[in-house]
C-alpha cells in the first residue's frame, strides 16, 4: 500500500499531473484550487481496490407481516386525499404492530 503510494507520488511529480480522474472520468483541474495533494489522493483511490458490498440482510418474517398490515390498514388513517390524518400515522404503525403480533 505504503509502496504504490510512493510510486503514484513519484509519476505525478515527475510527469504533468493527470487532467482527469482514471475512474469517473472529472476534470481534476476545472477549478484553481485544486491541490497536487488533491490529484494525488484521487490518483490513489483510483487504483485501490473497491470495497466489497455488504449483502443485503433478509427481510424478518416479523417485518413482512407488519409491512402487510401497515399496507392494509394505512386507508383508515388517511384523508380523501391521500394525507395522514392526525397522528395516523403512529396510530396506524400501532394498530399494525398490534395485528402483526396475532
Amino acid at each position: 500500500m505504503l509502496s504504490q503510494f510512493r510510486v503514484l507520488q513519484q509519476i505525478t511529480e515527475v510527469v504533468n499531473l493527470p487532467r482527469y480522474c482514471p475512474r469517473c472520468g472529472e476534470p481534476l483541474h476545472s477549478d484553481p484550487g485544486t491541490t497536487k495533494g488533491e490529484v494525488r489522493k484521487t490518483a490513489r483511490r483510483a487504483y485501490e481496490p473497491k470495497p466489497k458490498a455488504k449483502p443485503k440482510r433478509k427481510a424478518s418474517a416479523y417485518s413482512k407481516r407488519y409491512g402487510k398490515a401497515f399496507k392494509k390498514l394505512a386507508p383508515k388513517y388517511k384523508k380523501k386525499n391521500g394525507q395522514w390524518k392526525k397522528d395516523g400515522f403512529k396510530r396506524c404503525g400501532a394498530a399494525a404492530r398490534k395485528e402483526a403480533k396475532k
